[in-house]
This record gives structure tokens, C-alpha cells and sequence, in this order.
């Protein structure tokens, strides 16, 4: 059975205020942190849990979702949070080229052991989880390398 985007979006919702309150517990688990980030419009502080991922000797963080919010406000504000459990830091997120996006996704996210693949198929960024269809949706998915601040 296959869901919809959108219906998974909403349950995946739900799920992030409580990955949210598990982490600010000090719970941290597989690769999540916490993203704090200023709204664009409103100015006010956002929270998101986000995967942050090694791939090639550098930390990512892929968007999940088609028009994700998170991105258009890392994107106006580029010095964000990342908190992991109790501990967090300042970085800066730098987003890459599409090119650059290309071969990371081809390269590392169709053959790794993070299962993004599989990911970007259930929330309709891609149509198939092949390195040629990952490559292709690199205009689609935004990337973000995650430095010091």
C-alpha cells in the first residue's frame, strides 16, 4: 500500500513534536538533531527535527519534503542551531550547487546505507530510486552542507 505525500507529511508531523520533546529531554537517537532557525517572515525562532548525515567526510542535511519550510528559511538566514540531545552549537548552512547536489546524490545517497533513496520516493521528490533519477531531481532537492560558524 502506498501513501500519499501528503498524508505522510502530516504523520511525520506529529511525529516531530514528540522527536522534539524527546531531544530537548536530552534523548538523542540515530542521526537527529534539532534545527532552530529565524522565520523569514515572522522573525520568530522555528524548530524542525532534521536528519543531519556523514557522506563523504562532511555533514549534510538533505530536504525531505517537497517545499519544505525549513529550507526557504535557512536559505534567508544561513546561522542556525543544530542541537543533538543537550548539546548544541552554532553552524552555518551552505547550500549547494546543483551540480554539486548531482553527484552527491548519485554517488553517495543512491548507494548508501541511509535508505534516502527510498525517501525522496515515498514523499514524491522522485519517481524511482535510481542514481539517474536521484541525479535528476537535483533542482528539486535542496542540500545543505552543514559548517562551523
Amino acid at each position: 500500500m502506498t501513501r500519499k505525500p501528503e498524508r505522510l507529511r502530516r504523520n511525520i508531523n506529529r511525529l516531530n513534536g514528540f522527536i522534539t520533546l524527546l531531544q530537548k529531554r536530552g534523548i538523542a537517537f540515530s542521526d537527529m538533531h534539532i534545527l532552530t532557525v529565524v522565520g523569514r517572515r515572522t522573525g520568530e525562532l522555528r524548530e524542525v527535527p532534521i536528519s543531519v548525515l556523514r557522506l563523504a567526510g562532511a555533514r549534510y542535511v538533505f530536504q525531505a519534503y517537497p517545499k519544505s519550510a525549513w529550507v526557504a528559511n535557512v536559505r534567508a538566514t544561513p546561522t542556525v542551531t543544530l542541537a543533538r540531545g543537550r548539546r548544541s552549537s552554532v553552524v552555518r548552512m551552505v547550500e549547494l550547487p546543483v551540480e554539486e547536489r548531482r553527484s552527491l546524490l548519485r554517488d553517495h545517497v543512491a548507494n548508501g546505507r541511509a535508505k534516502l533513496d527510498e525517501w525522496f520516493v515515498k514523499t514524491g521528490l522522485v519517481e524511482e530510486a535510481t542514481p539517474e533519477r536521484l541525479a535528476a531531481a537535483a533542482e528539486r532537492i535542496a542540500i545543505f552542507r552543514v559548517e562551523p560558524a
